[in-house]
């Protein structure tokens, strides 16, 4: 795996250190793989990730948002000596698992479903009035300029 060192840019630069420390954590960061997801754009600013999470109910799936970063963790509670199973064969892991999401600006989490195996998280950006766009109104008239420079 290669590794990028940026160190030159923090002396050049004011006001990146939190990019280039994420830039950082995702390059020392293992891809993981369970369980397996899906993120899509639902419209211009909307966005949803599918989490497969089969054999695991709501009661086991906990999502949780702070600053710009969404955690979604999932376990199982231990089985008892009762209630344990014997399995011949088991495909379905239902192992604990924690995925992290860094979320743009603005970014949250607006709703989440589970239905049929899949976890949804309904994701959209919500632009404060103040970042949007806007159109300021140029005023029509006479501007003069009058010389007040002394001969």
């Amino acid at each position: 795996m290669q590794t990028v060192d940026f160190s030159p840019f923090y002396r050049s630069t004011v006001g990146f250190d939190r990019l280039f420390n994420r830039l950082d954590s995702l390059s020392s960061q293992e891809a993981k793989t369970y369980p397996p997801y899906n993120i899509e754009r639902t419209g211009d600013d909307a966005y949803r990730i599918s989490i497969a999470v089969a054999g695991f109910s709501n009661g086991d799936i906990a999502v949780e948002t702070k600053e710009n970063s969404l955690v979604v963790k999932g376990a199982k509670p231990a089985e008892t000596g009762e209630s344990q199973r014997e399995f011949l064969h088991r495909g379905i892991a239902e192992r604990a698992f924690e995925l992290r999401f860094q979320l743009a600006d603005y970014v949250e989490v607006q709703g989440a479903t589970l239905e049929n195996g899949l976890l949804h998280l309904e994701l959209k950006r919500e632009l404060p009035e103040s970042k949007k766009p806007r159109t300021i109104p140029v005023n029509g008239g006479t501007a003069t300029i009058e010389d007040k420079s002394v001969n």
